[in-house]
């Protein structure tokens, strides 16, 4: 199959995806009892300014042609209108959305470079001292960080490296210091994941007949590790990544707010807590876009990762 029918063909899937997932959201959000008007417009607005936020909203329309409408906002780009401050705030989601996914982004890339930098080396010695006090340690130091919250973890973070040792900036702090224990916070539960698969493939990998081929040729063993056995043993190890980076940018929601930055996990957050509509449905919506985005690099990086895969 050539790469051009792969990808139309993983496309069409994902298309069909979002749009699973923006009937279930849409759906969702009208079956929680309460009035969303109420929420917004607050106990001092007008009825004229509750009338115009239900207008804003799309609630004076029936359930089909407000999803109509919620469908049409998405293929303009806006994603609708956030309807927020009694309806006098009329800024598009979209735009919302674009001025937070950055802080995102940076803590979800951050934090996948963490897990990334630490799991590897870690599975890796794991795998070949396996038996041994360091994989026991190993081991051992991974399934603690997997089980240990990161409600729990993230304010251990502050109060060691920002309240006793004054070692790195504190909660609404910007810049490139401040975003260290946020990344670490978010990347050290992956790291344990990824740290477990990488010691579990590499150990089947090594066990392989084209792996004590390479050790009988006489190669340097870094090559065997590296290049050999390595290679064929991320491809679980990808995929665990792959999809843990997509829900980096959904579960950052404890994160952001232990460390007071903007994101889109707070901004979903507070659209929950507002009842606002087309926030909620918004933020859904990109993170399932980056979702099904994350599933086709993954794919593509099988290729990569083996050639037997790109092959086929």
């Amino acid at each position: 199959m050539s790469i051009g029918r792969f990808l139309l063909r993983r496309l069409g899937s994902g298309l069909i995806t979002i749009l699973g997932v923006s009937i279930l959201v849409f759906a969702f959000l009208h079956i929680v009892p309460g009035d969303p008007v109420d929420h917004l417009a607050g106990d001092n607005a007008t009825p004229g300014q509750r009338e115009q936020l239900e207008k804003c909203l799309g609630l004076d329309q029936s359930l089909p042609m407000q999803f109509v409408s919620f469908l049409g906002h998405i293929a303009d780009g806006t994603l609708g209108r956030q309807c927020a401050g009694g309806g006098g705030d009329k800024r598009t989601v979209a735009g919302r959305i674009f001025e937070v996914m950055p802080y995102t982004m940076w803590l979800a890339l951050a934090g996948m470079l963490v897990a990334i930098v630490l799991a590897l080396p870690l599975g890796i010695l794991a795998a070949v001292r396996r038996g041994t006090w360091i994989d026991t340690l190993a081991t051992t130091a991974s399934l603690s960080m997997v089980a240990m919250p990161q409600m729990m973890f993230a304010p251990l973070l502050l109060f060691w490296f920002f309240i006793t040792l004054g070692w790195f900036p504190g909660p609404g702090e910007t810049g490139a210091l401040a975003l260290v224990l946020p990344a670490l916070a978010v990347g050290t539960h992956l790291m344990a994941m990824l740290a477990r698969m990488t010691r579990s493939s590499m150990v089947e990998v090594l066990g392989e007949d084209y792996v004590r081929t390479a050790r009988a040729k006489g190669l340097p063993e870094s090559r065997v590790l590296y290049v050999h056995a390595l290679r064929n043993a991320l491809l679980p190890v990808i995929t665990i990544a792959g999809l843990q980076f997509g829900s980096m940018l959904s579960g950052a929601i404890v994160i952001e707010n232990v460390f007071a930055r903007p994101g889109l996990g707070t901004t979903l957050l507070q659209g929950i807590q507002e009842r606002n509509y087309p926030v909620v449905q918004g933020c859904v919506l990109v993170i399932a876009v980056i979702y099904v985005v994350v599933n086709i690099l993954v794919d593509l990086a099988y290729g990569l990762a083996d050639p037997r895969i790109r092959r086929a």
